[in-house]
């Protein structure tokens, strides 16, 4: 099981979580435990980074799955529980709706993933490394209880090397395990792109499991190609 972090929101953590699924063998899946800018559907809110994550996990909504000597079906809602409409801070959007973001919860949820038959598992984040809950909590608080492994995502653009760094050193100082960076190339005129990436590699700790080019459609199974398993 891993856990998707990124330099910075929009760094492109879900493209590169669907494009490792993408890549698996056996039965992966992928959780987004908290989302906003979510959409309303019949069904409730749904958010697209979550379905691009099922899209390209192989179990299914509506899959059976063993869990806890009990059968199970795949519900939405065990990817992500936490969904909220307003494209906003999730825990400011939590606030407008009276729900408190519990970090329990959420440590439930990864025991619940973790316990789940699958061959790949990961799980994203929201925005950068510290995500705030609300009160005292991080989003980084839970991962480093659950003692996840974490793939960094760079989004490589002007002040990348700083992003990239700070986001590391936080990782290294609550002993987490890098299990592998991936650079990606967000802006189309990054100058000097190829320096940027040759620093990347010699400052970031944990392999380097690729790097994509800017892609004009964020396509995972494009992506995919450029990317090794950690």
């Amino acid at each position: 099981m891993y856990f998707i972090t990124g330099t910075d929101t929009d760094c492109g953590k879900t493209l590169v979580s669907s494009a490792l699924l993408h890549n698996a063998p056996g039965r992966s899946l992928g959780f987004k435990p908290i989302a906003s800018g979510c959409e309303k559907s019949q069904q409730g809110l749904r958010n697209a980074d979550a379905l691009n994550l099922l899209a390209a996990s192989s179990v299914k909504l509506g899959d059976t799955l063993q869990y806890n000597d009990k059968t199970i079906m795949l519900e939405y809602q065990h990817v992500n529980p936490y969904a909220f409409e307003p494209a906003i801070a999730p825990h400011i959007a939590a606030q407008q709706v009276d729900i408190v973001i519990e970090p329990m919860t959420l440590l439930s949820h990864v025991a619940f993933a973790r316990d789940l038959p699958l061959d790949f598992c990961l799980i994203e984040g929201a925005g950068g490394w510290h995500l705030p809950l609300g009160g005292p909590y991080l989003l980084s608080h839970v991962v480093k209880e659950a003692k996840l492994s974490v793939i960094m995502v760079v989004g490589v653009k002007l002040g990348c090397l700083n992003h990239a760094l700070l986001t590391q050193e936080a990782l290294l100082k609550e002993g987490l395990n890098i299990a592998g960076w991936v650079a990606n190339c967000i802006d189309p005129d990054m100058p000097y792109l190829e320096d940027n990436i040759a620093t990347l590699k010699e400052i970031m700790q944990g392999e380097c499991l690729g790097v994509i080019p800017h892609l004009k459609e964020p396509i995972a199974s494009v992506a995919a190609s450029y990317l090794t398993l950690p």
